[in-house]
């Protein structure tokens, strides 16, 4: 998301050009990070979502390519998903979703049980969308081995001067370079097959219906591309166990919660029946490997000099980096017992 302000008269020339010209208000909306978000009211009740694509990560065509098919396949089988009202290069106009909510943070493990049915369901709704195949977005978006390849680049040109101050940091990642690749080697090999993934499943990318609270859309579908159904999971178990915020200073509060991983687990294994035995000795792992990869990006980004994620002080992405290690640590501690719950899971759903 830009800081920059977007005048009223701006917003309205971008809307009128899609369409809408009984504009009310158009007013920030959502809390996402990467795009410029307004929610528009329109004088005859009805309500948008306008969003203009961050061109320095995206390109808008491809994004709009995929979601187009994505939303129609799903929408063809009667599921909820996001309607495309208008695209005009980088702008899209939404269908406001009525009836439904999105929280930011879980507050319960019923939700995170929600939110992994959801997100199964939006993976089984496109197991079968007929070629062609999806355009990558950001290739190797998830693979820890590239990641850390960037990371190795960042620490040798260390353009900010940072190197020093993260060297523990660093050599947690290094002590655990062994099994970055474990997926994308069994990927290579077949055992793991591509599929169709989200790529960015926080619980705020899920609408929640206002009475039921059961998931009904699963929104923000930019990052939707070919990848692996392990780093869908893995990056629910990042965000939805988390018991801190993502930039917590204070590294005593931050841990991953059992009970919630055993909801995420029992939500995705009851709608997820297309995984395989390879998949299935994964799962726990998965919630490992994202987290430490997203850590390592933080990481490289601090390097860096904070060219990609929004920062609000110099040290926001190292105190995010930390807070993921610790994750990392904290699922590493509990491993045994995340492994039986998915070992339990799948046999009671098996009968």
């Amino acid at each position: 998301m830009s800081s920059r302000e977007y005048p009223a008269d701006e917003l309205r020339e971008v809307l009128s050009g899609m369409g809408v010209k009984d504009v009310v208000s158009a007013a920030r909306y959502g809390s996402g990070h990467i795009n410029d978000t307004f929610k528009v009211d329109c004088a005859s009740g009805t309500s948008y979502i306008l969003q203009r694509i961050n061109t320095d990560i995206f390109d808008p065509d491809a994004v709009m390519s995929n979601i187009r098919r994505v939303t129609e396949h799903i929408r063809a089988k009667g599921g909820g998903t996001l309607e495309v009202v208008a695209y005009t290069r980088p702008w899209r106009l939404y269908a406001f979703i009525s009836g439904a909510h999105t929280v930011d943070v879980i507050t319960e493990a019923g939700q995170a049980f929600k939110a992994a049915s959801a997100f199964a369901d939006f993976q089984n709704a496109l197991a079968d969308l007929p070629a062609p195949r999806l355009i990558d977005i950001i290739p190797n978006f998830h693979n820890t081995v590239s990641r850390i390849a960037q990371l190795d680049a960042a620490r040798a040109a260390d353009v900010k001067g940072r190197a020093a101050s993260c060297a523990a940091e660093l050599g947690f990642v290094d002590a655990r370079r062994a099994e970055a690749s474990r997926i994308v080697d069994l990927m290579a090999r077949g055992d793991i097959p591509e599929r169709i993934t989200h790529n960015d499943t926080k619980i705020n990318n899920v609408m929640l219906d206002d009475v039921t609270g059961l998931g009904t859309h699963v929104i923000d579908l930019d990052t939707t591309m070919p990848g692996c159904a392990l780093y869908d999971f893995g990056d629910m178990v990042r965000t939805s166990t988390a018991n801190a915020a993502e930039d917590e200073r204070d590294l005593t509060k931050v841990f991953s919660r059992k009970e919630y991983f055993e909801q995420l687990v029992k939500g995705y294994l009851g709608k997820a029946k297309f995984l395989n035995e390879a998949e299935l000795a994964n799962l726990a792992f998965s919630g490992r490997l994202i987290t430490l990869t997203i850590g390592i990006r933080f990481l490289t980004d601090y390097l860096a000099g904070d060219v990609y994620f929004h920062t609000t002080c110099d040290d926001h992405n190292l105190v995010r980096a930390r807070t993921q290690f610790k994750m990392v640590q904290s699922m590493e501690e509990q491993a045994a017992d995340y492994e039986a719950i998915v070992r339990a899971t799948a046999s009671s759903l098996r009968g």
